[in-house]
């Protein structure tokens, strides 16, 4: 019995000896769970670089340091030290809050961005450069490329009053280089049978017809923007309920990359330079006020303020752009027109916050001082703070001193584009000092005039608000371009109107610009109709509206009258230059002169149906007593000074624009 006992006490403390080395095991377990849980909290994560904006920048630059925002992983309380001659790192001053590493440097909170200051040497060699980047958890470097500046003689030029702009958009002028048509980064948006698709339309296309610009008379070229857009369909915004491309270019989702369907950035350079030589400038297209929905920044933005809300919260645009120059509005009233998003679709950025400030403004410099674009066209120019404009105009200024910007200031009223134009402060004591702005207000008239047979009275009514702007002989004057139905679209739309209005943006004050296709009276309805390939541009094409031989009669027609007209303003000081006199305005007629101080010339036009009578006083034209002007468009008679008069009859819906021989 005893010995049962024992043998039971055995027993039992055998089981409560395995149950304590079963509990030690499962403690030393858990603890080698907790140190091995511990041991990953521990290790951070090596981190990463996936890009840097700027790439490169030039020595000698107004901007400097320069401002890096670096994007990767993993770069919370890091270090950074440049490697190479001539940059060194040093500490942003401004920058918007963030994590800081005990350097100072600071990042974003999910360690994606880097904000980093670099100063460059004047004297530095150009070249690679790179910068590391160490944290607790590794090492990485970040590449950088320090450039020497591109000559300055026949680049940054801007243009003026002596220029003729033609716009064109990229994917639609000409197909130069079939190999781009459908890239293997962006396969299955090339088709040219969809009007929302990439047609192949490219730089080299670009390049091949600089020459025709040229004959045509033009002097300056925009382009629609040249951003990299989003490598596949455009889902959000649909039409007929269908997916689109951005091949318009204004959906960037990389503002320092080039589309790669247009070409690169070294096929880019070359199309600017071979404009130069030809005399040609450059305008690049940008968007200050927003990104495509597919930016990268969308789902991670380098600040908590980049955009005006997120993609699940934003204000939606309402379009009020009355309150911006409403001095009775208080910014409660203007909140949505300036932060909403366009369409309830395209983020909007906001210029407030200082990185985002610093990031465009930089941008603006890089693109103008890399490429050597000559001016800037600016997208959606209201729906951006004034006060940005100022500075980014400023900084424009101090760059590059002869480039100027035109804005886009999409509304019929003078009273609202006059006050975007820069040259005097406003209600708000600010003075925007944006050069110029589209003389939307003027188009209006023009095309109810020439194409649907309205009062041209109007036309000169419009110009009697020229004292609305601070420089109103810079104002950019046109028919049409990409966002509207064609001129040839318009009710009661003709050759012979067309024509009328082609000489009357020829010859008044402002700088004209022709959008591509309507020099051969391309006919177009909205958005994408108007957007419709340049016959010719492409290979295989049925008609090569480039060459005389491939044009119908009607095409000839429009094309070397305008080539005529423009030639004859690039040979006519007064036509560029001289102030604009008003001698007579009828319901359907309207005369006025251009006159400098050494000459004069009278612009004669007839938009009624019937013929017409004119007869002017010479005395404001300053012409003398027997003085005879010919017509330079070849097609009416003579004028000649009898008794202090001018006196002439147009035949109907016909133009004259005399000088002396």
């Amino acid at each position: 019995m005893k010995e049962a006992w024992k043998e039971g006490l055995r027993v039992d403390r055998m089981e409560k000896g395995r149950r304590w080395d079963d509990r030690v095991i499962l403690l030393l377990t858990l603890g080698c769970l907790v140190g091995w849980r511990t041991a990953l909290v521990a290790t951070p994560a090596a981190p990463t670089v996936e890009k840097v904006d700027p790439p490169s920048w030039w020595t000698g630059s107004t901007i400097n340091p320069v401002r890096l925002l670096i994007q990767g992983h993993n770069l919370t309380g890091c270090r950074a030290e440049a490697r190479g001659a001539g940059l060194r790192v040093v500490i942003p001053q401004t920058a918007h809050t963030g994590h800081e590493g005990q350097t100072g440097l600071r990042t974003s909170a999910n360690g994606d961005y880097l904000f980093l200051d670099v100063t460059i040497d004047p004297q530095a060699a150009p070249g690679p450069r790179s910068i590391r980047i160490t944290t607790p958890g590794g090492v990485t470097d970040a590449q950088f490329t320090i450039v020497a500046p591109l000559p300055r003689i026949g680049r940054f030029q801007g243009f003026s009053p002596d220029d003729f702009i033609y716009e064109l958009m990229p994917d639609r002028f000409s197909d130069g280089d079939p190999s781009n048509d459908d890239p293997s980064q962006s396969p299955g948006m090339f088709d040219r049978s969809k009007p929302r698709y990439y047609h192949g339309g490219d730089f080299q296309g670009i390049i091949n017809h600089l020459s025709y610009l040229k004959d045509l008379g033009a002097t300056a070229l925009w382009m629609t923007p040249i951003y990299a857009n989003v490598n596949h369909l455009n889902e959000r915004e649909r039409y007929d309920g269908q997916a689109i491309t951005d091949y318009h270019g204004y959906g960037a989702v990389d503002f320092y990359g080039v589309e790669e369907h247009f070409g690169d950035l070294t096929k880019l350079r070359e199309l600017v330079d071979d404009a130069h030589r030809l005399g040609l400038t450059v305008i690049q297209d940008e968007v200050a006020n927003h990104t495509g929905p597919y930016h990268p920044w969308v789902q991670d933005p380098p600040t908590p303020t980049w955009y005006h809300g997120t993609e699940a919260v934003h204000p939606e645009e309402t379009w009020q752009t009355w309150t911006l120059i409403d001095p009775h509005a208080p910014p409660e009233l203007r909140r949505a027109t300036l932060d909403g998003w366009f369409l309830n679709i395209l983020p909007d950025l906001n210029q407030d916050d200082p990185e985002v400030e610093r990031y465009l403004i930089q941008n603006t410099l890089w693109w103008i001082g890399i490429a050597g674009f000559d001016a800037v066209r600016e997208d959606t120019l209201p729906y951006v703070p004034r006060r940005f404009w100022h500075d980014w105009m400023g900084a424009i200024k101090g760059e590059f001193p002869r480039v100027n910007v035109v804005g886009e200031v999409y509304d019929g009223d003078p009273a609202m584009t006059s006050f975007f134009q820069g040259g005097r402060p406003r209600f708000d004591g600010l003075d925007s000092r944006v050069d110029t702005v589209f003389d939307f207000p003027l188009l209006y008239p023009i095309r109810r005039a020439f194409a649907e047979g309205k009062p041209l009275r109007e036309a000169a009514t419009m110009l009697a608000h020229d004292y609305l702007y601070p420089n109103p002989g810079l104002l950019v004057t046109f028919i049409g371009n990409h966002d509207m139905p064609r001129f040839m679209n318009e009710p009661g739309a003709s050759l012979a109107g067309l024509e009328l209005a082609l000489t009357f943006i020829m010859t008044t004050r402002g700088v004209p610009m022709l959008y591509s296709g309507d020099e051969i009276a391309m006919p177009g309805a909205g958005d994408p109709d108007n957007r419709r390939d340049f016959p010719g541009g492409w290979p295989g094409d049925p008609h090569d509206a480039f060459e005389a031989a491939g044009r119908t009669p009607d095409q000839e027609s429009a094309l070397e009258h305008l080539r005529q007209i423009a030639h004859l303003r690039g040979e006519l000081e007064p036509l560029r230059r001289g102030k604009l006199v008003d001698l007579a305005v009828g319901d359907q007629t309207y005369a006025y002169a251009r006159i400098t101080s050494g000459a004069s010339v009278v612009i004669l036009i007839n938009n009624a149906t019937t013929d017409v009578v004119f007869e002017l006083d010479s005395g404001p034209v300053h012409l003398a007593e027997g003085t005879t002007l010919t017509d330079r468009l070849g097609s009416a008679a003579p004028l000649e000074v009898r008794g202090g008069k001018i006196r002439t009859t147009l035949p109907a819906r016909s133009a004259g624009v005399y000088a002396k021989n």
